[in-house]
């Protein structure tokens, strides 16, 4: 697909989400709009007079953003990656904030915060007349992300996260991106999350994401997402013929079966439905060291979901950049996690009952984590121009949850029938 079609811009997203009455669910008073946008994938023969570019290197996940010397166009002048970011930031700038429109380009200054699939995270400062400086966040969307991501979803519970406490005040849209204030916090190391005075701070934090009401349908999309990615997974046409081999040795009549007998049993667990933060890795937190304070970050996957999809999944990204699951927590760190994610003031008086129904739930739902990030995979290695083995990742979550699976199958079904202990 062409990538200038069919693309769900924040400003689309911003401007459909209305109420019955016609006024829109956002305070567009307080959320200010520009209509400067950056292409990020459209080939050389399209380009035209206007910012665009070609940016992403090879970045994987979970990859910080190398900052190599990438050739882009900003109308018909070639510039380097860096260039280009400052050119488009400082521009965005003076057209969302008034009281910065008329400073000099000078006065600006970019850097990366990190980087992604699915976004680029800059920092830019600015230097007012008063000779003070300002930071704000400009994210930028990965190409082709509409295709996974739903974009209006993410804006809508971005103002309610935002007002409970979580991640970045959202300041304005643009688009193909957004400007958020800035959070003078570093990003989580995979080795982080096990520590156990952040696991417990993590825990409670989630407990507490998991509180906040967030408007609208409260259907859990687990399945609803994973069913929307097999379909669009499994009609798939690669232009590479060693890709479209690859391809072809998946059973997709398999995974179906598999994501089906998944989903009847967790059905049997009665999960909690709470507002789901979906991916939380260690570069989606936060932590400020001296004032030793945790923040939970972007938000894109975010949707009403089952709680112990949210818990696995985190679980799962113990595994780290090199998705090494032997490094998967034991069930006495899990037990830590979850005394102070069912009673944070109380952490010690958790029921045994209690802990052994959230690590059964946690790990069958861990599986459920495993096929829709395999099946996301084989989405992003159609759509995706970053040059990164998505097929490969394919395997290995799908390879992982064969591997884990008849534990698991185990541990839930004995459960589930009272006739043993996880």
């Amino acid at each position: 697909m062409g990538a200038t079609n069919n693309i769900w811009t924040a400003m689309e997203a911003n401007h459909a989400k209305q109420s019955h009455n016609g006024n829109s669910t956002f305070d567009d008073h307080s959320i200010l709009h520009s209509n400067l946008s950056v292409d990020t994938a459209l080939p050389f023969p399209l380009m035209v007079p206007r910012v665009m570019f070609v940016y992403f290197p090879r970045l994987s996940k979970y990859d910080q953003l190398k900052r190599q010397e990438i050739r882009i166009c900003v109308g018909f002048t070639l510039m380097t990656f860096c260039s280009v970011l400052y050119f488009f930031c400082s521009a965005l700038c003076k057209d969302l904030f008034r009281k910065w429109a008329k400073l000099n380009d000078s006065c600006f200054s970019v850097d990366t915060v990190s980087g992604g699939i699915t976004n680029l995270l800059l920092k830019v400062s600015v230097k007012e007349e008063n000779g003070e400086y300002v930071s704000v966040t400009v994210r930028l969307y990965g190409p082709n992300t509409e295709y996974v991501i739903n974009r209006e979803r993410e804006l809508q519970a971005i103002k309610y996260l935002s007002a409970a406490g979580f991640g970045a005040k959202l300041l304005g849209v643009f688009g193909n991106g957004m400007v958020q204030s800035f959070i003078n916090a570093r990003t989580l190391t995979p080795a982080d999350m096990r520590k156990p005075k952040l696991v417990s701070e993590i825990a409670k934090q989630l407990r507490r994401f998991h509180q906040v009401e967030i408007p609208g349908s409260k259907e859990p999309q687990l399945w609803v997402d994973i069913f929307k990615f097999f379909e669009k997974a499994s009609t798939l046409q690669f232009e590479d013929t060693d890709k479209q081999r690859t391809y072809e040795t998946i059973s997709f009549k398999e995974v179906h079966k598999e994501v089906t007998e998944l989903k009847e049993l967790t059905t049997l667990l009665n999960s909690p439905v709470v507002f789901a933060h979906n991916d939380l890795l260690s570069g989606n937190l936060m932590h400020n060291d001296e004032q030793e304070k945790l923040y939970l970050i972007d938000f894109e996957y975010g949707s009403y979901n089952y709680r112990g999809f949210d818990i696995g999944n985190h679980f799962n990204e113990y595994a780290g950049y090199d998705c090494d699951y032997s490094l998967y927590p034991s069930k006495d760190e899990q037990y830590h996690f979850f005394r102070h994610y069912l009673e944070p003031e109380k952490p010690c008086e958790v029921s045994e009952k209690d802990l052994e129904a959230l690590y059964v739930e946690t790990n069958t739902f861990m599986l459920a984590s495993h096929l829709y990030w395999a099946l996301w995979a084989l989405i992003q290695a159609r759509m995706s121009p970053i040059d990164f083995d998505y097929l490969g990742y394919f395997f290995l979550r799908y390879n992982e949850y064969k591997k884990q699976k008849r534990m698991c199958f185990s541990l839930a079904k004995s459960h589930i029938s009272g006739s043993g202990k996880a």
